[in-house]
């Protein structure tokens, strides 16, 4: 073999095994920050008002809330109290039964234990990693109360379906949007179709102030509700130290908010580029059959996807038998910033041994723990040679999948 021929397959070779890597930069950081950030931050820290009550919060409630598409916004200070809030300003009690998928954070599903109700985890639909809405009404009965619908990754769950289900069954819909900031479905964005929409702001959300979270609903008396038991109980207009409800301090504060507004400036750019690099991304996937994304074929009633996740499924057969976890250490060593997904549907989590719920089968959830790969979202963000050249990388990978067979 000659030199030239040499220096090639060396420079293909595979990075896991001595070769160079296929990407020589990184994905954006994040979060994103400017001087406009340093700036609003330093306003609010010099208007020595750095708790909740500062104007950026209600104007960032104000704003947010009109951006989804809803009339009232509450601010809090996560969006794991954002959903204990929302179910309990809905009067969710004891007892009732509230439907959750098990491909979620824990926290979709904790929330409704928290407030001492059942939740009841029914399986999802293997393209969208939705809750499936054949299996929903199959599983609802008398004491079914509620549906927490996520839309996980950022793509919005079958709210044509689940609307019309909720409707016709008198169940309340809580949207957890914790993954899909700006999201649409039929031109209409996500959190305003249920009786509250909750949103994180979580150091990996599409929108963060490291912690943050916020309701929107277009119900008024859900939203003092809500907005009450966030503030102690407090009603809108009363006196400090009049305190109504039963409620909690789950205010966010004056510096959450100022990062979040200007923040909430940058998501309509953010999400048409992360929807962008994605249809660039799902392209150059079609020439690599053991990595299919989900879903395979985009849904038209989708207008924008919040692709806080690209989620993709692995076929270990595609790649000559090599496992997942082997592949990915091979792709990360290319450069490529992926992971698996989770590692099991979270009714399989030591807490709910010790708590009240209710499992029907879930093959679905069971099998996307098993294959799923993730590429998270600040890698959307780069520019269209780095996407590129990430298709090189997992196409590399796959075309030398047997070089990571163990030896004989």
């Amino acid at each position: 073999m000659s030199k030239e021929m040499l220096d090639k397959q060396s420079h293909y070779q595979l990075a896991l095994l001595g070769g160079p890597a296929a990407l020589t930069r990184q994905p954006p950081d994040w979060p994103i920050f400017d001087e406009s950030d340093r700036q609003a931050l330093n306003e609010v820290m010099e208007s020595r008002v750095w708790g909740g009550y500062h104007e950026s919060v209600g104007e960032l409630e104000k704003q947010f809330a009109a951006y989804h598409g809803a009339a009232h916004g509450i601010a809090v200070a996560n969006g794991t109290l954002s959903l204990e809030i929302a179910l309990s300003a809905a009067g969710i009690k004891p007892g009732d039964e509230v439907i959750v998928p098990p491909i979620t954070f824990v926290a979709s599903a904790t929330a409704v234990s928290r407030i001492g109700a059942v939740p009841v985890f029914v399986d999802i639909d293997p393209q969208t990693i939705n809750l499936n809405p054949t299996q929903v009404a199959d599983h609802i009965n008398d004491r079914t109360r509620a549906i927490v619908v996520v839309h996980f990754a950022g793509h919005p769950a079958d709210l044509d379906q689940l609307t019309e289900l909720c409707d016709r069954r008198g169940l309340l819909m809580i949207e957890d949007c914790a993954h899909a900031h700006g999201a649409e479905w039929h031109e209409r964005r996500v959190g305003s179709f249920g009786s509250f929409g909750s949103f994180s702001f979580q150091g990996s959300k599409n929108m963060t102030a490291g912690e943050g979270g916020i309701l929107v609903t277009n119900d008024a008396a859900l939203a003092e509700g809500a907005r009450a038991i966030s503030n102690q109980g407090r009603r809108t207009g009363g006196a400090w130290y009049e305190h109504v409800t039963l409620g909690t301090n789950a205010r966010l504060t004056g510096f959450q908010a100022a990062l979040l507004l200007n923040q909430l400036q940058r998501l309509p750019q953010q999400v048409a580029t992360r929807m962008e690099r994605a249809r660039r991304l799902r392209a150059g996937l079609r020439k690599i059959p053991g990595l299919k994304p989900t879903p395979e074929m985009l849904d038209e009633r989708v207008t924008a996807h919040g692709f806080h996740l690209f989620s993709m499924r692995f076929d270990q057969d595609a790649f000559a038998g090599v496992s997942r976890s082997r592949v990915i250490e091979a792709l990360q060593a290319e450069g490529l910033p992926v992971t698996a997904g989770y590692p099991q549907p979270i009714y399989r989590n030591e807490l709910f041994k010790q708590h009240a719920h209710v499992v029907h089968d879930c093959p679905e959830a069971e099998g996307y723990c098993r294959t799923s790969v993730w590429l998270p979202q600040n890698a959307l963000l780069a520019d269209e040679q780095w996407i590129d050249e990430a298709i090189a990388a997992f196409q590399k990978v796959w075309e030398r999948a047997d070089e990571l067979l163990p030896k004989a």
